[in-house]
């Protein structure tokens, strides 16, 4: 007779109970359950970034891509608003190019663009290295505040009140020449005094947004590094030279990028300080635009205009941002 072993029968724990369940009846393991629950929580964060986004993707849309293709689309037409607009291909081009205001005007905005950009960066960098410099807090903060204040005012307004100031009979700042010796000076009769006046109306309102941004440029740069620099016996010309600069080049790219985007679209200052004037010496791109198409009724021409300044604009962004692969440097 064999004799047959009895071994005991252990009762099942809850969790092989849960998992035989799970195979009976098909559900998801634990592990899918998670991967489910996480991919709907990615879902659900998609598309809260969507909504939050949506706003702003429908106004470039709408307020930015929309008004380009138009613009592209009307310069090949003839159009007064009065009658249907005809076609006119590129002809509205042929014409421009052949119109000395419009060329007189394309160089007017870059003599423009170059004097004002300049100074700008010149002025906003100086004053930055200065605020930046040993003061007490809240003597910098009226510093900042004071250079930030024009840029929130309107350009027509400031433009107004420098007309004024640049009066050559009664003006403040030839009345200030003349107390040094200096004769009187035709800023808004002149042609190189109109551009002078204008350039300066435009700086004095714009030099605040690069200041700002020199001001956050500077206090990202490590104090090691000045105070290394001294110890080895660097001056404080050749410290900002050496150090100052090169660690600021990426804040200067993007202050040299917005000011000539603004600078070249200019129109406010030479409109109110001299209208053009005297002859064409101060006639900008955006005011043969404004004139064309609101006083002329040309529309297709100055949407012509107005594409060939968009190309330009591209095209110097892009010389820039090629040239900076040299003379940025990232730390």
């Amino acid at each position: 007779m064999t004799n047959t072993e009895v071994r005991p029968v252990r009762p099942e724990s809850a969790r092989t109970r849960k998992s035989r369940k799970n195979r009976r009846t098909g559900q998801p393991r634990k592990a899918s359950e998670s991967t489910a629950a996480t991919t709907a929580r990615t879902r659900g964060a998609r598309l809260l970034a969507g909504l939050f986004l949506a706003p702003t993707v429908v106004g470039i849309v709408v307020f930015t891509v929309v008004p380009i293709v138009g613009s592209v689309v009307l310069s090949l037409f003839q159009w007064d608003v009065i009658e249907d607009p005809r076609w006119a291909g590129a002809a509205n081009y042929r014409e421009i190019l052949t119109d000395s205001t419009v060329l007189v005007s394309f160089r007017n905005t870059l003599v423009f663009m170059v004097l004002a950009v300049a100074l700008q960066l010149l002025i906003a960098l100086v004053l930055a290295i200065a605020v930046n410099g040993r003061m007490p807090k809240w003597l910098r903060s009226v510093f900042r505040s004071a250079f930030f204040f024009p840029l929130v005012l309107s350009a027509a307004s400031i433009s107004v009140v420098m007309k004024y100031l640049f009066n050559q009979d009664f003006g403040p700042v030839n009345w200030l020449l003349g107390t040094v010796g200096i004769a009187s000076v035709p800023w808004l009769t002149s042609e190189n005094g109109a551009m002078a006046a204008v350039v300066l109306a435009y700086v004095w309102q714009q030099f605040g947004f690069s200041f700002l941004l020199f001001v956050g440029g500077l206090n990202n740069i490590p104090k090691e590094v000045h105070e290394a620099a001294s110890l080895d016996g660097a001056s404080g010309v050749r410290k900002h030279l050496a150090i100052t600069l090169p660690l600021l080049s990426p804040t200067l790219l993007v202050a040299s990028v917005v000011g000539i985007i603004n600078a070249l679209q200019v129109f406010e200052q030479p409109y109110v300080l001299t209208a053009g004037g005297p002859g064409d010496s101060t006639r900008t791109v955006v005011m043969v635009i404004y004139e064309t198409a609101f006083e002329q009724l040309r529309f297709g021409e100055a949407s012509a205009v107005g594409v060939l300044l968009f190309v330009l604009i591209m095209a110097v962004t892009a010389l820039q941002f090629r040239l900076s692969r040299r003379y940025v440097h990232y730390q």
